[in-house]
């Protein structure tokens, strides 16, 4: 083997080692990191329903029921937003809001409300209800509802009524909250607030679920 042959192995070494060097040393390498988890929250909106007020008023009025006080319920967004109101239907003013829950349907996998008005089905029912006397349930302080429409004309037989549970936050939030068996549910501060308007109503009071 001469000499020659020995000097261009060499040569060649040397290239390719500064070549390698050259390529993953003194040439910045972009670095990979992987994409951070990331939590998407529920927009939380909220909800002026000025156009039901003017149905809301109308049906009050033509059945002779109290304009100064009626509770309008969308459960058409999220269960995170306010969707419980209270009204004064004369000036349209808010007098309170806060969450409520709907029924779950007999199901986890909706996270909006289903509605129906069969029996057993555990789901909320659209339409009008008249606010009815207050008594002590399981639940403590409750109101009775009276459905006026054919979509919640069960709702006694159902044991749909208004009443509080301390699994309803006081405020809106991102995620989901709690489900009913059906009954408009509100926190217990939201309740102690709507007591005074309910018992000292001196006409009945409108209780609207409307999506």
């Amino acid at each position: 083997m001469n000499n020659n042959f020995l000097i261009r192995v060499l040569l060649y070494i040397t290239v390719l080692v500064m070549a390698i060097y050259f390529v993953y040393v003194l040439i910045p390498q972009k670095k990979t990191t992987p994409s951070p988890t990331t939590h998407i929250p529920i927009q939380v909106t909220y909800y002026t329903p000025d156009r039901h007020l003017d149905k809301a008023a109308e049906y009050c009025d033509s059945l002779g029921y109290n304009m100064e006080f009626a509770i309008l319920i969308n459960l058409a967004p999220h269960s995170g937003n306010y969707r419980f109101f209270g009204f004064n239907l004369e000036t349209k003013d808010t007098l309170l809001k806060g969450l409520v829950a709907h029924g779950h349907c007999q199901s986890t996998e909706n996270r909006f409300a289903q509605f129906s008005n069969e029996l057993g089905s555990n789901c909320s029912s659209l339409g009008h209800y008249k606010v009815g006397g207050q008594y002590k349930g399981s639940f403590g302080t409750s109101y009775k509802l009276h459905g006026l429409d054919s979509s919640n004309s069960n709702a006694l037989s159902r044991y749909v009524v208004l009443h509080s549970h301390s699994c309803i936050p006081d405020k809106e939030w991102e995620d989901d909250i709690c489900q009913s068996e059906g009954c408009p549910t509100v926190s217990p501060s939201v309740l102690q607030k709507l007591i005074p308007y309910l018992d000292n109503a001196k006409k009945p009071v409108l209780l609207w679920i409307y999506d």
